[in-house]
């Protein structure tokens, strides 16, 4: 497995969260100011607001679940893409939706890979002071749940961004870009990062905010 795997099986869960949403749940989709860590364009205000995005939930699948859409999405590239989606398939933590054909994650394997192996598997620690893209306790999902005692916070670097802390490599190279476009995927790989640098307590908050981003109604 590898950190990319990680960022599209979020993605995906993003994107079917998101299909909710055009389906009238909007409560699933957070406000952009509530998450938003870096200096934004144009363009990404008007995605964020909901302003750019498909009328039609088919047209919506069938243009952003395609390779390329998904690669534009996430800067993983298209070839990397396929074999992630792949490898996930054959190791259970993705599945092809029976009835639209696109790939799904497997959230409840996901989730359980995340709490009980993800440390493990793609192990972190903090480096040294950086701008970027506040994650783990301190992203916006956590950082009025855990109060810190004035320690550096931690950070994905990223010159674009507002915070600076203690460098934090992410599970992907893209992680800050991906993130800039999509604040459930944001809320959701600050958890994940959490839970890997986190004690017990603090890691069992984030992995219940988790299974709450992924079973949410």
């Amino acid at each position: 497995m590898k950190g990319q795997d990680v960022l599209l099986l979020l993605k995906l869960v993003s994107l079917q969260r998101q299909e909710k949403h055009l389906n009238g749940a909007e409560n699933l989709r957070p406000r952009p100011e509530l998450w938003q860590d870096w200096d934004i364009t144009e363009e990404e205000t008007l995605k964020q607001k909901g302003i750019i995005e498909f009328s039609e939930i088919e047209a919506y699948r069938e243009s952003l679940y395609t390779v390329r859409s998904l690669e534009k999405a996430t800067g993983i590239s298209k070839t990397q893409i396929a074999e992630s989606v792949k490898r996930c398939t054959d190791i259970g933590l993705a599945k092809k939706d029976r009835k639209y054909g696109v790939p799904r994650t497997n959230k409840k394997s996901l989730l359980e890979f995340v709490i009980y192996g993800i440390k493990y598997v793609f192990p972190v620690r903090m480096g040294e002071l950086t701008r970027g893209i506040a994650t783990s306790f301190s992203a916006p999902v956590l950082n009025e749940k855990l109060f810190s005692s004035g320690e550096l916070i931690a950070v994905w670097p990223d010159e674009r961004a507002k915070s600076k802390g203690l460098k934090v490599i992410p599970l992907f190279h893209s992680v800050p870009y991906a993130v800039r476009q999509d604040g459930d995927l944001y809320a959701m790989l600050a958890l994940v990062d959490a839970i890997r640098l986190g004690n017990q307590r603090e890691a069992g908050l984030a992995a219940n905010m988790l299974e709450n981003m992924f079973t949410e109604r």
